[in-house]
């Protein structure tokens, strides 16, 4: 049967394309699996008391003694789960917000999505008695929300164009950021009670009474936001082209935008209210990426959900066993990691385009 001369490369392209899609994702799942794997293992059994594999399965399975099971149980697993999912958030936000602003040096707390969190939160204890984090979740999530608005409303009113540029909004996001700042400073200075309260969330912690009805009450947002942002991959290859060039792709900037900041929103909500407002991850976690995947979005998605989930845990663990037998928060420990990480980013960039 003959064929056109056109069909066979074409199919041969098909087949190659499919074929690396299909191991790239073995690979990812892979990976995935090993990084869970690894995180749990940490979690569960470094911490002021080190516990066996064997034992650590021992209690989980309800068999190994009332102090092992407690530890394991009702402390370790908790937060070690907070803390992968946390981390796996905000890193995928920070690769969003990365993306639309095209700046690499962008973080969830960019577009005064952290800051309209925090500024929230402290309103409902000042005002409502907010006390857990359970209590937070609405408060954070609206404050994440307002905070986006605030900034698009913004973005849209400086801009020439009919959508926000990523100039805009990055100078929208500075602005709205420091003023909803200030607000959060003044209200914690005039109510010591707030600042008390407010000091251990802020930090970024794993262990303030953060237990799996946390995780459960962020799951949903949290899950939306990641599929979002997952089937937002294919916009963020052509944002990165360029504004024109997208558009004469056809792509509708403002909807595009729209969407992403929704994943951003509910991703960095959800993930406040679980870890606190935690710095560095959304934005040392995508670079990393970056150097092991590349620039494809379909890749870089996944691959910084794990680092982030990693870079988490991690800190989590050293921060358990530094100063033994006290600890400290999850937050401390990251910013070390998180500061060096940050200037030899910027060297690199600063060379870069140099």
């Amino acid at each position: 049967m003959s064929s056109s001369p056109c069909s066979p490369p074409s199919e041969r392209r098909v087949l190659d394309v499919l074929s690396g899609g299909t191991a790239r994702a073995a690979l990812l799942v892979g990976a995935a699996a090993v990084v869970i794997v690894v995180c749990l293992t940490l979690g569960l059994t470094v911490g002021s008391r080190d516990l066996a594999p064997a034992a650590v399965w021992q209690a989980l399975l309800g068999g190994a003694d009332a102090e092992a099971r407690a530890i394991v149980q009702d402390q370790r697993l908790p937060r070690t789960l907070i803390g992968i999912v946390g981390g796996a958030a905000l890193a995928v936000a920070g690769v969003v917000i990365q993306g639309h602003t095209r700046n690499p040096l962008a973080d969830p707390g960019l577009l005064g999505i952290t800051a309209g969190s925090s500024l929230a939160v402290v309103v409902g204890i000042a005002l409502a008695g907010l006390t857990t984090p359970t209590g937070y979740l609405g408060a954070a999530f609206g404050g994440a929300a307002l905070g986006t608005v605030v900034v698009v409303v913004i973005g849209l009113a400086a801009s020439r164009r009919r959508d926000a540029s990523p100039a805009s909004l990055v100078l929208a996001g500075t602005a709205v950021s420091a003023l909803l700042g200030a607000i959060t400073g003044i209200v914690l200075l005039l109510d010591s009670a707030t600042l008390d309260l407010f000091r251990f969330w802020t930090v970024g912690s794993l262990s303030a009474g953060r237990g799996l009805d946390v995780l459960a009450a962020a799951l949903v947002p949290l899950a939306v936001g990641g599929l979002l942002a997952g089937a937002h991959a294919r916009a963020l290859d052509v944002l990165a082209l360029g504004d024109d060039i997208a558009a004469a792709l056809g792509r509708r900037l403002l909807p595009t935008r729209l969407l992403g900041f929704a994943a951003v929103t509910l991703l960095v909500g959800g993930a406040t209210v679980a870890i606190g407002a935690l710095g560095f991850v959304g934005l040392v976690a995508p670079h990393l990426a970056r150097r092991l995947v590349g620039v494809t979005h379909t890749l870089l998605l996944p691959v910084s959900a794990m680092l982030g989930a990693l870079l988490v845990v991690v800190a989590d663990v050293i921060g358990r066993v530094i100063v033994h037998p006290a600890e400290l928060p999850v937050g401390v420990v990251v910013a070390v990691i998180g500061a060096p990480a940050l200037l030899v980013i910027i060297v690199r960039t600063r060379r870069a385009y140099s």
